[in-house]
């Protein structure tokens, strides 16, 4: 296992463990870093470190009651062509929860892994 301290950790609390290590893996390119399925996984991209906790983790079970719903943080990934990863993405079945929005600094489109965690792809725009 990779120094954890390497990472900027972020925890998203997820009903299946294995259903979010698969579509994090699959479809956003990070890699397994470590598998305690089902109650634990973590995988990573770049300087992120994706905490997934199920039902059974501690970190589930520290905030039973208080958390809040699922969608109302996200992950922030930047991607460089943002019209082929939607292509791609919509190509293996999956749905997103925004339509494209541009602004000043990019275009982003929202997508929502399997226990309706956000992640924003978001493209830069042109330095101007």
């Amino acid at each position: 296992m990779t120094d954890p301290a390497q990472y900027a950790s972020v925890r998203y609390l997820v009903d299946d463990v294995q259903a979010a290590i698969d579509f994090y893996t699959t479809h956003l390119g990070f890699t397994l870093n470590t598998n305690a399925a089902p109650a634990f996984a973590d995988v990573v991209r770049g300087p992120l470190r994706l905490l997934l906790s199920g039902p059974a983790s501690s970190g589930a079970r520290a905030t039973q009651g208080d958390a809040a719903a699922p969608g109302h943080n996200r992950i922030h990934l930047i991607v460089d062509d943002l019209d082929a990863e939607i292509g791609r993405l919509r190509g293996a079945g999956l749905a997103f929860r925004s339509d494209v929005v541009a602004g000043p600094g990019g275009r982003q489109i929202l997508l929502a892994d399997p226990a309706g965690n956000l992640i924003e792809l978001f493209q830069p725009g042109a330095p101007g």
